[in-house]
């Protein structure tokens, strides 16, 4: 039990990867393709953004699915789906045809994310699950450095569009290693009956997994802790999905890198990002083990952790390359420390095991609204200030603190939410006599 469930999360950590290194070679080849297909400012924040459009929406639909019809199935989908429109990528010869390849790319992606919350909670006891989610994670920090050096070599060397179709085979290839290897734990043959009470009985609802039945999704919408954790993680996402989307356009724009130092210094925010990641989730367990409630636990992790990522906007009060590339590389840091716990909540709070993936994805949805935002956002502003980065760095760091004050104050104690009684219905309007 203990060497599978690692192999588990190992496998979710190489689907984050090549999840964002499909979804980084845009930023990467950004200035190429501006200049093939003829794209503006405006029109390149467009196509960064259409991504995020149904990313975003079919979290909603995701969640649940993965929720009622498993995680095996559900990723292996969504893996063969983003990876083959992360190939027809390169086959775009305007700007619809590139909107129609990340929209459809964006729907394969919606399953990624709130999966590998499923797989942590299904194979992870609670004192280690912090742990696990900044495993999977760091695979996000490891894909986006990756996307630096990798497509920025493959842009060089075989073309933007060649790189799109190296990437798309990726996945292919992981779906294979994925269905043979994954089985949810009932249903693995080498997990005995005694692994499944323990790790049952680490659970946060401490009766057998079936016990309580989901509550229904629109119910879930009727938690204050819920939208804290929507809000919360809004505000980490407009600054994280900044590194994701114009911080290689801004590097070599604002600073002055070059193809080769974006495959060097460039992947320094990243790289730093992927052990203070682990880091976050290893103090939050800690915590826990040592008697700390998991409420103390993941909200000081969670607060600290985003205001600490504030120091973004101080990165456009210097004009040294270097001071800016480590306030940023801070920032990235801080962000990673508080996202392996953000990834933690969904289990700690769930009314029932059955909504555990629906509750990711609710609060996933809600944070790639902020990848629309801060997307169209930076295009929009570049156009309108000449290329100036200032107003878009400033909003992300204020997001920040914005963030922080979210998981302390409306985000309530990190326990299971209790099962709500139904609304009850509108009387009936009573009519009138003449």
């Amino acid at each position: 039990m203990t060497k599978l469930r690692w192999v588990m999360i190992g496998l979710c950590f190489l689907a984050n990867v090549i999840n964002f290194l499909d979804r980084s070679n845009l930023a990467v080849a950004v200035p190429h393709i501006q200049k093939d297909l003829g794209l503006n400012p405006t029109s390149t924040g467009l196509a960064l953004s259409a991504f995020f459009w149904t990313y975003a929406f079919m979290q909603l639909p995701v969640g649940w699915l993965i929720d009622r019809l498993g995680v095996r199935v559900c990723l292996a989908v969504s893996v063969c789906w983003w990876s083959v429109f992360t190939a027809t990528t390169a086959f775009a010869t305007g700007l619809p045809t590139l909107l129609a390849a990340r929209l459809l790319l964006g729907i394969g992606e919606a399953g990624a994310l709130p999966s590998f919350a499923k797989v942590a909670f299904n194979w992870f006891p609670r004192s280690e699950r912090a742990f696990a989610s900044s495993i999977f994670d760091s695979g996000s920090r490891v894909g986006s450095a990756l996307a630096l050096p990798v497509v920025a070599w493959l842009v060089s060397v075989v073309g933007w569009r060649h790189s799109f179709i190296w990437t798309g085979l990726l996945g292919i290839v992981w779906v294979g290693v994925w269905l043979v290897l994954y089985r949810d734990p009932q249903h693995h043959p080498k997990v005995t009956a005694a692994d499944l009470a323990a790790l049952s009985a680490s659970r946060t609802d401490p009766r057998a997994p079936d016990a309580v039945p989901a509550v229904p999704w629109l119910s879930l919408l009727r938690y204050r802790t819920i939208w804290g954790m929507m809000l919360g993680f809004f505000c980490l996402n407009f600054t994280i999905y900044f590194f994701i989307t114009w911080f290689p356009t801004y590097l070599m724009q604002v600073r002055g890198f070059s193809l080769r130092d974006l495959g060097t210094l460039g992947m320094l925010p990243a790289l730093l990002a992927i052990p203070f990641g682990w880091l976050g989730g290893l103090t939050s367990d800690a915590m826990i083990r040592r008697g700390f409630s998991a409420t103390v636990a993941r909200k000081t992790c969670l607060v600290g952790g985003m205001l600490t990522s504030c120091s973004i906007a101080f990165s456009v009060l210097t004009d040294s390359t270097f001071v800016a590339l480590g306030l940023m590389t801070l920032s990235y840091a801080a962000l990673a420390f508080t996202a392996a716990n953000i990834w933690a909540l969904p289990g700690e709070v769930s009314p029932s095991p059955g909504n555990v993936a629906s509750i990711g994805a609710l609060q996933n949805f809600a944070a790639n609204l902020a990848g629309i935002g801060i997307s169209t956002f930076t295009g929009v502003m570049l156009s309108l200030t000449h290329g100036s980065f200032v107003i878009p760095l400033t909003i992300a760091g204020a997001l920040c603190v914005v963030g922080a004050g979210s998981y302390l104050f409306i985000v309530g104690p990190l326990e299971r939410l209790p099962v709500l009684p139904p609304r009850a219905p509108r009387a009936a309007p009573v009519a009138r006599s003449a």
